[in-house]
């Protein structure tokens, strides 16, 4: 049986764009524009997944979010938005979606973090705040990252990259796919921005410990786990 998605966006051509890609992908695909609309559909309990912008004609995202909630709602909901501050995903996340995703955004990207909703089955109490690995520990909301306790500064560029990373560990990852899911790029800009973050990246997050997170995969990518 196929997976059922309500997508709650007032900008069509985003809409659109969403909706095409997860149908290929085999889902079931409703669209509304209006946040009524929205939680009106919402709140029939058809729906595996809900994809939620916040700035909303007739009711925005966060009130639809509120009131999913509160009539006991537990569907997994991803806000997407072009409100991308920490505070703003702070907000968000402890309003009670499963995830947040900023605007511009990689289709690859919405697509694996709804899959992984999906497939954990997450509810209100399971918002993801922090993503590990080994010693290593990410926090979503403070957007600090630590090894084995210790703090590492990280740069806006290079904590996405290691927040892509982490969200495929022990999967090797192409640099085009990082272009698409850190960069948004679509495109090959001939350049080697991936190697020279990448080699920033390790460096601060191995200098001075034993054991390497990252490794490169000769003729493929990198890998954030067992090169094996």
């Amino acid at each position: 049986m196929s997976r059922k998605i309500l997508i709650v966006e007032d900008d069509l051509r985003t809409a659109d764009f969403i909706a095409k890609g997860l149908t290929d992908e085999g889902y079931v695909v409703d669209k509304v524009a209006d946040g009524r609309d929205g939680l009106f559909h919402a709140t029939d309990g058809s729906y595996d997944a809900i994809i939620l912008d916040r700035m909303l004609p007739g009711m925005d995202g966060m009130a639809v979010l509120a009131a999913m909630r509160a009539a006991k709602v537990e569907t997994p909901v991803i806000i997407l938005s072009a409100l991308g501050s920490v505070d703003a995903r702070v907000e968000g996340l402890t309003s009670g979606a499963n995830d947040y995703l900023s605007k511009p955004f990689a289709f690859s990207e919405l697509l694996a973090r709804l899959k992984l909703l999906m497939t954990k089955g997450r509810g209100q109490g399971e918002v993801e705040t922090t993503l590990s690995f080994g010693d290593l520990e990410m926090n979503l909301l403070n957007r600090q990252v630590r090894r084995s306790g210790q703090k590492i500064d990280l740069q806006p560029r290079e904590f996405r990259l290691l927040e892509y990373l982490l969200r495929h560990k022990n999967t090797v990852v192409t640099r085009t796919m990082m272009l698409e899911g850190v960069w948004e790029y679509h495109f090959d800009p001939g350049t080697n921005v991936v190697d020279v973050h990448m080699s920033r990246l390790r460096r601060k997050l191995e200098d001075g410990f034993e054991v390497p997170l990252i490794h490169t995969i000769r003729g493929a990518g990198y890998i954030l786990g067992d090169p094996a």
